[in-house]
């Protein structure tokens, strides 16, 4: 059986379900996973499926005084190791003198990481997602001799690409969500093999169940529209709020429910009083995975005004449900929503255009039901959760084991990852 570390920056999170999913997936095929955060998460908000990972999960996150100091030897014992893992701190370009010093400390944590796995004899480590995380399982799978892989989705490779250049240059192999991702990766760093670079799509279940009773009532004379995510900046919520005035101020009667929770409250809601929006818009805060249905199910409109994304499974989700979508033109999403076909495209950073296509759709929704149609369809098709998980432990495990032919499934073959 092989064993695997798989580590997240904060796991297991509500957010990003498919990381559960991913190492469920592996565990069912015979690898053996052990669970790591960079980040302690606490437990008073999680289901029972992620406490259930909470408990067998290892943390880094603050390390105590006797870790840092195993962690400061075991670096030191390896000063060949510690040489390759320094020199990117030194010399990669484009790294702020803090990012540096945040990757010193990254490297302590992979040293701890790399102590804390030597008694299971782990073969690989794998990174969801391109933060530090990623720099800790480069540093302990360095000094463990063993491989080393990592997954990028959205801001981790378009904004916050922290010293990218050497994790790409030390991975087995590298799994992002894309195609747009991809070809941004092999273009802005020349040096990877294509090779190197898969794309595994996540994806979402075909149909999910309606509540008995909806836990919210629209008030169905108006346009609903609906906004699901983290409040952050990158999700620009800003942008979707001054929409909204411009909405009303064109006359149209409308609600906006934003669900989520994040660190932008404070401010969102500053802005929707000082525009007058409280009977429009409305912040509804974090809401339960198996609440969210019934608020999809009495959207109207499910919007997304983010500034940089990867393929966002609430837009799959909405469109599963045969929701109508909205959403800006930018890096993968145009492969997921394909305009006037399964689902609408505005200009990014464009007021005028967002509300130009609310008003149209408003105007015409009666006549969409074949868009609706048409976006379940091309879900069922693209991005069904089951078969896409099938494929990237197809693909993981062919990686790690090329010789190896006990997992090829002549079904999942059908569903090889684009490379």
């Amino acid at each position: 059986m092989s064993t695997i570390a798989y580590i997240a920056n904060e796991f297991p999170s509500p957010l990003e379900p498919y990381v559960m999913d991913e190492i469920a997936e592996l565990r069912r095929c015979g690898t053996q996973v052990i669970c790591c955060s960079g980040k302690r998460v606490s437990p008073r908000d999680l289901s029972l499926a992620e406490r259930s990972f909470w408990k067998e999960t290892r943390y880094f996150q603050p390390l105590s005084d006797e870790n840092l100091m195993r962690a400061a030897r075991r670096l030191a014992s390896d000063r060949q190791s510690l040489w390759q893992i320094l020199r990117p701190l030194l010399w990669e370009r484009g790294a702020s003198p803090t990012l540096r010093i945040r990757a010193l400390g990254h490297t302590l944590m992979g040293a701890e990481l790399a102590e804390q796995l030597a008694p299971f004899e782990v073969e690989h480590i794998h990174a969801h997602h391109g933060y530090f995380a990623s720099w800790m399982a480069l540093t302990a799978a360095q000094l463990l001799g063993v491989g080393f892989s990592f997954t990028l989705h959205g801001s981790d490779l378009l904004q916050r690409a922290d010293l990218l250049s050497a994790k790409l240059r030390a991975c087995q192999f590298c799994v992002t969500i894309s195609d747009f991702n991809r070809q941004h990766i092999l273009r802005n760093y020349p040096a990877t093999s294509p090779e190197k670079v898969i794309v595994q799509r996540l994806g979402v279940d075909r149909v999910l169940p309606w509540p008995g009773k909806p836990a919210v009532e629209a008030e169905r004379r108006r346009l609903c529209l609906l906004a699901v995510g983290r409040l952050h900046r990158v999700k620009d919520y800003g942008f979707l709020i001054r929409a909204c005035a411009s909405l009303r101020d064109q006359g149209l009667d409308f609600l906006c429910w934003i669900v989520g929770e994040g660190p932008e409250r404070a401010a969102l809601e500053r802005q929707i009083a000082a525009l007058g929006l409280q009977g429009h818009v409305s912040l509804i805060g974090q809401v339960p995975r198996a609440d969210l249905p019934s608020y999809y199910r009495h959207a109207d409109l499910v919007v997304m005004t983010s500034q940089s994304e990867g393929i966002p499974v609430v837009l799959m989700e909405a469109m599963a449900q045969e929701r109508l979508v909205l959403a800006p033109a930018i890096t993968g999403i145009p492969e997921l929503v394909d305009h006037e076909h399964t689902g609408f495209l505005y200009q990014p950073g464009s007021v005028p255009d967002f509300v130009s296509a609310v008003r149209w759709i408003h105007a015409n929704q009666s006549s969409l039901a074949g868009i609706q149609q048409a976006a379940a369809a091309s879900i069922a098709a693209s991005y069904n959760r089951q078969r896409n998980l099938r494929a990237f432990a197809q693909e993981f495990m062919t990686r790690l084991q090329p010789s190896d032919g006990d997992y090829a499934d002549p079904v999942l073959q059908q569903v090889r990852l684009s490379v």
